[in-house]
Formats: structure tokens, C-alpha cells, sequence
């Protein structure tokens, strides 16, 4: 029993608690405000919406995922790069013959049905950790030669694939994201400068075709909502039912479950998914706008730390690409509820509606709950002459 028990105390031990602790801090406070934003659509006689449910469950299930790959050694899992990049793949693949879009978007295929049971998974969620996982794997292995033009090419060849598969299926703010993902790594691995300056070029010169035959109409039309609201009312009506949530709410807000625009069904439309900050800045003001940002601040300062602490090169950009989607994905969030930016489907990682954006975002951090427990210097205490190997050296 004492063994057990010094085991148990060990595990802890190793085990990042701050970390889980953000999250699942994050989460709560989320999944309160997913309530709050979809209970004016709870059926009579109901006690919990779908969309909180959907949440609910995704979170205890990623939790549990997240656990578990924390004590899987990260060495195993990027030796099994290949793999986890094919399983991605696959699954994006799939979407060209049995994907599905949403309502308003029926051409995009998105979506996989997970049979009778009503849900759907967004493989490109999962695709984000596959590619910072594969990524890494590939700047680690061309460290010493990050510099030369071949590999650099390889390297945005790598990162073309999934971005132009999740692009193809419709899925634009997704492509984004793995744009900042790539550009982060790419950064931190030392690429030299002047390529980055190359590619913005690039990007500049093909900026008329990108509009004319990448963009469809409604991304176009969102793009220039911002820029001509008043002839694009139409278009610009869920940020500024968005803007009018936010602005009423002041310092403190109107009280939680008390939002005269989120407790209308639908008054803003998406309010529980892409506009969740929308419901908490009117509910809870800039004081509840305030905490759930230092929330995500906080877990992505911790994974920033993990990273800089680890040994090794791969699963420090590991921690360094995964702290960039989070931050790539709440800037872009909240500039699309600010009207600073187009809305292009981005979810406010731990607090935005979604079973595969919350259930991924975990498995994520079951991987840097894995370099913080395997990529450190153990106790002398705990040295295993099991490890010892003989020395056969000349």
C-alpha cells in the first residue's frame, strides 16, 4: 500500500497540475457561458442544451484523453510521426467522399457523420495537432540544415498539403491557422529571415488571384463588410449584434443569464460558437472579458515554458506551434467579435461551443502534459540501474 501510495505521489508529482488547472478552469468557465448563450433555445421540460452537452461531454472526454497521453513517453509518439500524419490525412481525405457542411454552407465538407447518434467530427482539428506533431519532427530532423533553400522548400511543401486540403473542403479560417502554425515553427526553428521576406512577397504579388479565383462571394463580401458596412448590412449583422452585446455591458455586465441579446434564441447568431466573447462582454463586461482572456494567456504562457524547458528540438516547436494556434485562434476570434476582422468560423479556444475543436484542444495538451513529464532531468532518487547500458567504446 505504501508503494502504491509513493507511486500515486510520484505520478502527481510529475504531472503538470498548473496546466490542467488553466484548462480545465477555462473550460468551466466556458461551458457556464455556452449555457447562458443557448438556453433561451432549451426545450420545455429540458435542463441542458445540446450545444452545452455536446461541450460538456468533449471536455471530460479530452480530459481523460489528455491524461493518458500524458503518461505515454513523447518519445513513442513522435516516432510514431509517420502514422499520426498518415491517420490525419486519411480522415481529411475522407471529407471528399462522406463530408458534410452546415446549413449555410452546404458546399463546404467539413464534417464527418458519426453515424445515428447526431454528431459530427471536424477532422482538421485533429489535422492541427497531426501537422505540429509531423512538423516538428521534420525541422528537427533538417536542423543542421534548416538554412538551405531545398530544404526550406521542402518544408512549405510539407505545410501546403494540409493547408491546401483543409482549404479545398471550404474550411478558410482553418487554412488560416495553419498558415500562423507553419510561420511560427518555421520562425522558431531559425529559418533565416530573408525567406520570410520572400514569401510575403510571394503572397503580395498573388493577392489579386487569391481574391478573384480563391475567395468565393460570402468571403468577399465579409471582407468588404468591414470596410462598407452601411452597404453591407446584411452581411455585417452578426458583428454588429455582437458589438451591441459587447458595448452594453460596461465594466461588469448585465448579470450572468441576464444578457438582453443572449438570452433571445438567436439574437446573435452562432452566440454560443464564434461569438461566445460576445455573451460573456455582455454578461460579465470587461471584468469577465478580462478573466477569460488571462485564462488563455496563462495556459499559453505555460505552454511556452514547457517548451523552453524541454531538451529537445522537436518537442520544444512542438509546445512553440501549439501555443501559436491557441493565440492565432483567440486573436482571430476576438477581432471577428470586434468587427476588426472578417468572420471566418474561428472558435475562442476552451470557451467556444464545438466537440471536436474542445476534444482536439485537449489531446494537444495531453502531448505538452507528455514533454513536462518525460522531457526533464529525473531525481537521483529515482535512477534505475535497469537503464545502464555496458560501455563498449574503444
Amino acid at each position: 500500500m505504501e508503494r502504491i501510495l509513493l507511486k500515486l505521489k510520484t505520478l502527481i508529482k510529475e504531472t503538470d497540475l498548473l496546466l490542467l488547472f488553466l484548462c480545465a478552469a477555462a473550460s468551466f468557465y466556458g461551458i457556464v457561458m455556452v449555457y447562458s448563450a443557448t438556453r433561451a433555445g432549451i426545450p420545455e421540460g429540458g435542463f441542458i442544451s445540446r450545444d452545452a452537452r455536446t461541450m460538456l461531454l468533449a471536455v471530460a472526454i479530452g480530459a481523460v484523453f489528455a491524461v493518458t497521453v500524458s503518461f505515454i513517453d513523447y518519445n513513442f509518439i513522435t516516432k510514431m510521426f509517420p502514422l499520426i500524419g498518415a491517420v490525419c490525412l486519411a480522415l481529411m481525405l475522407a471529407l471528399f467522399i462522406w463530408g458534410k457542411g452546415p446549413v449555410e454552407r452546404p458546399d463546404a465538407k467539413t464534417w464527418l457523420s458519426l453515424g445515428s447518434s447526431g454528431l459530427y467530427f471536424q477532422p482538421s482539428e485533429l489535422l492541427k495537432i497531426g501537422f505540429i506533431i509531423t512538423f516538428g519532427m521534420h525541422l528537427e530532423l533538417i536542423s543542421d540544415k534548416i538554412t538551405q533553400l531545398p530544404h526550406v522548400l521542402l518544408l512549405c511543401a510539407h505545410a501546403a498539403i494540409p493547408i491546401g486540403l483543409v482549404a479545398i473542403t471550404g474550411d478558410m479560417g482553418s487554412a488560416l491557422i495553419f498558415i500562423v502554425i507553419f510561420l511560427v515553427m518555421m520562425f522558431c526553428a531559425g529559418v533565416r529571415l530573408r525567406y520570410f521576406a520572400i514569401g510575403a512577397a510571394l503572397v503580395a504579388a498573388a493577392a489579386p488571384a487569391i481574391w478573384y479565383f480563391i475567395f468565393d462571394a460570402t468571403q468577399k463580401n465579409r471582407i468588404l463588410g468591414l470596410i462598407y458596412p452601411e452597404r453591407y448590412a446584411d452581411i455585417m449583422y452578426q458583428q454588429n449584434q455582437g458589438m451591441r452585446a459587447i458595448t452594453s455591458g460596461g465594466f461588469t455586465g448585465q448579470g450572468l443569464f441576464n444578457g438582453a441579446l443572449t438570452q433571445i434564441d438567436n439574437a446573435i447568431p452562432e452566440a454560443e460558437n464564434d461569438m461566445i466573447f460576445t455573451c460573456i462582454g455582455e454578461e460579465l463586461g470587461l471584468v469577465g472579458c478580462a478573466a477569460a482572456l488571462l485564462l488563455i494567456l496563462a495556459i499559453i504562457a505555460r505552454i511556452m515554458f514547457v517548451g523552453h524547458k524541454s531538451r529537445y528540438g522537436a518537442t520544444k516547436l512542438m509546445c512553440y506551434g501549439f501555443a501559436g494556434m491557441l493565440a492565432a485562434q483567440t486573436i482571430v476570434n476576438i477581432g471577428m467579435c470586434l468587427s476588426l476582422l472578417p468572420v471566418i468560423g474561428i472558435t475562442l479556444p476552451f470557451f467556444s461551443a464545438g466537440g471536436s475543436s474542445n476534444l482536439c484542444v485537449y489531446i494537444g495538451i495531453g502531448l505538452i502534459l507528455s514533454i513536462y513529464r518525460f522531457d526533464k532531468e529525473k531525481d537521483a532518487v529515482r535512477f534505475r540501474f535497469s537503464n545502464l547500458t555496458p560501455f563498449t567504446g574503444a
